[in-house]
């Protein structure tokens, strides 16, 4: 069985990482979560779970605006070929949430290690950033390094690379 959002507070509280999380309605996407904005400070997040063509899992997690190009995001994140979008199956086994709550937290789930975690470095210049706590019906805010640490805890060396695009100026 996934962990519950109590699970994993209990296992963030157990590593000594505090957070605050507030509940509401399902959110879907980074367009329904816009909807919270001026309610929960911090970097809002998306996130992207990939895998290449040999069969290896990624998660990328971005800020909610950042943008990406899926054709040589490979070459950046170390992915063997293009990549994909895991499916909906792959991302319950392995990772054990659903479309909708994709989120760094579910590496409480993913005990073999499957799944390589890539944190964007602009999303990193966030003191606090906010993540569903495995279902859409919450955020959790917690600080940049305490994720790192929680991470880091559930054997998922994160890696910081340079994902995002800067945002092109309107001419």
């Amino acid at each position: 069985m996934p962990a519950t959002p109590d699970d994993l507070f209990a296992f963030l509280d157990k590593l000594g990482i505090a957070v605050t999380t507030i509940e509401h309605p399902p959110l879907f996407t980074v367009e329904d979560s816009k909807a919270l904005r001026g309610q929960i400070a911090g970097g809002h997040t998306k996130n992207l779970f990939l895998k290449d063509r040999k069969g290896r899992l990624f998660l990328v997690v971005l800020e909610e605006d950042a943008s990406v190009d899926l054709k040589r995001i490979h070459e950046i994140i170390g992915a063997q070929g293009k990549v994909s979008f895991g499916s909906a199956d792959l991302l319950t086994q392995i990772w054990g949430v659903l479309p909708g709550a994709v989120t760094p937290f579910g590496a409480i789930n993913d005990t073999e290690g499957q799944v390589v975690v890539v944190l964007d470095q602009a999303l990193l210049e966030n003191d606090k950033l906010n993540h569903h706590p495995l279902v859409n019906t919450q955020t959790t805010t917690i600080a940049r390094e305490d994720l790192i640490a929680f991470l880091r805890a559930t054997g998922h060396e994160p890696k910081i690379l340079a994902v995002s695009q800067p945002q092109q100026a309107d001419a």
